[in-house]
Parts: C-alpha cells; structure tokens; sequence
C-alpha cells in the first residue's frame, strides 16, 4: 500500500441502501453505490488492456454486491449480482475514489448520455 494512504479501519456492505462503506484510519469514510463500484471496476474487462480501450457499461443501476473476498491485505475482490468478479479494488483504490467520487460520477453519465444511452432507475429495495 503507498505511504500517503491511510489504512483502511473498516468495510461494510449495507444491503438495503446497496452501497459499500470504507473508512480508513485518517477518518476518511467513503460510501460507494453497487453501480459506481461495478460501473469502475478495475478489472481489464471493464478498463481494457491499454489508453483508450474501456468499455462503458450500461445497465448496471440494479447490480448488488454478492460477495466481498479479501486479497492479501491490500484489497478485496467484489462479486456482482451480474457475475462480474474480476477486479481486485485496493485500498489505494478506494480511497482515490472516495475522494473523486463526485466527478467520477458525473463523468460516467456523461459518457452514458454521448453514447446515447439513457440510465434507468434502480428498483426499489
């Protein structure tokens, strides 16, 4: 893990609000939704294998967290509700995240609305 990342303290998967909670030692406390996770996966499948070669995922307001696996201590691998389970999120990652979530967001819809795709409403839990 880089030095400039606290370490995480805490993961929590709160099911009915569908989002992942992360805190890290520094007080930093992140809550992700299942899509934004799914939706930025690390994995190849998702980012592809160089600059330019990520996919845009659609259909994913819906997606759950089914399961959380630990990676060492510097990660967990999360499996979705639609079978995807090949990213490995690491603290670092997460905490990048956490502290861009807001653009990062922005810039998926964005994304979503130039491809001509338009995003559903997640189902009521």
């Amino acid at each position: 893990m880089a030095k400039h990342i606290p370490q995480p303290t805490e993961i929590k998967l709160h099911q009915k609000s569908n989002e992942l909670e992360v805190a890290f030692a520094d007080k930093q406390r992140f809550h992700f939704s299942c899509e934004f996770l799914r939706v930025y996966s690390p994995s190849a499948e998702v980012r592809g294998h160089g600059e330019g070669q990520g996919v845009l995922q659609v259909g994913k307001e819906n997606v759950t967290i089914e399961k959380i696996e630990p990676v060492g201590n510097y990660a967990v691998k999360l499996v979705f509700s639609d079978k995807h389970d090949s990213g490995i999120y690491s603290w670092d990652l997460f905490y990048h995240y956490g502290l861009n979530q807001d653009t990062m967001w922005q810039d998926y819809l964005n994304e979503l609305e130039k491809a001509g795709h338009q995003r559903k409403s997640p189902a009521a839990h």
